[in-house]
């Protein structure tokens, strides 16, 4: 279990959602901070930051109105109360954590959403979603061989750019036209704070107060080290702008998973296991991720008489399921690290140990069966997909909405849409090569130029963007499995409920590549042999990654 926001703060959250807006607070809450784990005051200002409400679409702060999509969290079910009802949007209302955490069929998230794809602020567009679902943000920042990724294709190459293009985008009720003004209500709500809301009495006062960080009566946990600090009232707008992205990236950093002495992951009923069997927990120095999990599965099928995990190692407080690591998640492990034979899942060639996750882009056939749910089997085969000339012919016809092209229609980062059959969301291919979106572009390359080395015809060696970009068509970048159970549904669209129905999926679409029946296939699917009688032991051993994280 680890902490991943103040005790006090999670309490006024739940008084809120259930009272409403303005309730003081209990005031032994305060005391329990004391007894925590102490933070920096960058990631508890980063946090409160995180938390505010004033940033999103002005129209409603300015003139106190309630933003519906608050109202409500969103499942795949139904609805449930939201826990920023009567405000505005604000990064956690997205990424959730226990605000739901005592509710039937709800439960705890890895800073996650509920939503098939994340509810947004109605405007002109005629947008009430996201594309995309929320990602799970816990591990969010660990390093990656071609260097760090964020989203679902790979638009930004940090926390601070992406916090920054959350704050002043769509996320946030913000048009594509409105990046100035965006960044002028930040900026306002900054220099403006007065010092008497929630957030403010929680956290060191007045936002002009804690970012100068001189005043001697401003408590040391809320003090800003010097290369933080901030006269707000002599900075630019986007001076302002920058130094808040800088300090909610602290904050995302500080989400972790339970984390040992020596760096390893220690919290899963799988983690208890490696430890019972003396099994090495991490890589070693120079090690690959892929190396390391091919020697771990090695050392583990070694062993004659395996010490499993039970109740009396451990017990869940968030997860409805046994503390346990047998003979069940044992089998359902060497399936998901075997790579070649009989019931070879393979998995581990995208999911590598400990993290399980190459943090690479991948099409699973996810785009694909939603397209032909919609337009009918077969039909995502056939859907007219432009080459780069086409495409930077005519950015507006094909490519996402930016403050250079405001009017783009983003037709190929959207759900499938009945009697639209133009739309779909083909991932990676709508910022690879896009000249609106230069940052990614070397680390995109550099990964889909390995790619191509191991799975593209040796009958042309130019690694080019022209020859690359029908191979990014339908790419997602892989999520951590660690703690799955509180981030469904699962994939970017939020496909599917549970784990089950996702391997079942794995097993369908290997079919299909080996039919030639999906588009673009993933090279990792040629050695998967998983059958449907495998689905039991791997759905154990993935639910064995599982800890309580709050």
């Amino acid at each position: 279990m680890y902490r991943s926001i103040s005790v006090h703060f999670r309490s006024w959250i739940l008084v809120h959602a259930i009272f409403g807006v303005g309730l003081a607070l209990n005031p032994v809450i305060a005391d329990e901070r004391m007894s925590e784990e102490a933070e920096s005051a960058e990631v508890a200002i980063g946090e409160r930051l995180f938390l505010e409400t004033r940033f999103s679409f002005s129209d409603f702060v300015s003139q106190n109105r309630v933003d519906p999509v608050t109202e409500s969290t969103q499942t795949t079910t139904g609805i449930l109360p939201g826990p920023f009802r009567g405000q505005s949007m604000n990064c956690r209302s997205c990424h959730l954590v226990d605000e739901h955490g005592a509710t039937a069929g709800a439960g705890n998230r890895t800073y996650s959403d509920f939503a098939a794809r994340s509810p947004v602020t109605q405007r002109p567009d005629g947008n009430k979603t996201s594309p995309r679902n929320a990602q799970q943000m816990v591990d969010v920042s660990i390093p990656r061989k071609f260097g760090l990724s964020f989203h679902y294709d790979g638009e930004f190459v940090s926390l601070e750019d992406l916090t920054r293009a959350t704050l002043t985008g769509r996320n946030f009720g913000w048009l594509p036209t409105e990046k100035q003004k965006s960044v002028a209500q930040i900026a306002r709500v900054i220099r403006d704070d007065d010092g008497k809301g929630e957030l403010a009495k929680e956290f060191g006062g007045a936002y002009a107060r804690v970012f100068k960080g001189t005043d001697p009566a401003l408590a040391n946990e809320f003090r800003l080290p010097a290369q933080y600090r901030l006269d707000v009232n002599r900075a630019t707008d986007q001076q302002i702008l920058d130094r808040v992205a800088e300090l909610i990236a602290i904050y995302m950093r500080d989400l972790t998973f339970e984390r040992g002495d020596k760096g390893q992951f220690t919290a899963s009923p799988y983690d208890h296991f490696l430890k019972k069997n003396d099994l090495p927990a991490q890589p070693k120095p120079g090690e690959t991720n892929l190396a390391y999990s091919q020697r771990l599965i090695a050392l583990v099928s070694k062993l004659k008489t395996p010490k499993f995990v039970s109740a009396k190692d451990g017990s869940f407080e968030y997860h409805r399921q046994s503390f346990e690591f047998g003979q069940k998640e044992l089998e359902g492990m060497k399936i998901f690290f075997r790579q070649t034979g009989a019931r070879a899942g393979n998995c581990v060639a995208c999911h590598v140990a400990p993290a399980f996750s190459d943090f690479g882009f991948h099409n699973t056939g996810v785009s694909q069966r939603e397209y032909d749910e919609v337009h009918g089997d077969g039909a995502f085969m056939g859907l007219d997909v432009p080459t780069l000339h086409e495409r930077n012919r005519d950015y507006n016809a094909f490519l996402p909405a930016t403050a250079n092209h405001p009017a783009a229609t983003g037709r190929f980062r959207s759900p499938a849409k009945p009697g639209e059959p133009a739309y779909t969301d083909l991932g990676l291919w709508s910022v690879f090569a896009n000249p609106d979106l230069p940052r990614p572009q070397a680390r995109l390359t550099a990964f889909m130029c390995e790619q191509w080395k191991k799975n593209i015809s040796s009958a042309s060696t130019r690694c080019t963007p022209e020859s690359l970009l029908p191979h990014t068509i339908a790419r997602f970048r892989t999520p951590l499995l660690r703690d799955l159970g509180h981030s469904n549904p699962y994939m970017h669209n939020g496909a599917f409920d549970s784990l089950e129905s996702v391997v079942a999926f794995y097993v369908d679409m290997t079919g299909r590549a080996e039919r030639k029946q999906l588009r673009n296939p993933p090279m990792e699917y040629a050695q998967m042999t998983l059958g449907s009688s495998d689905i039991p032991a791997l759905t154990a051993f993935i639910r064995a990654l599982n800890e309580d994280y709050d």
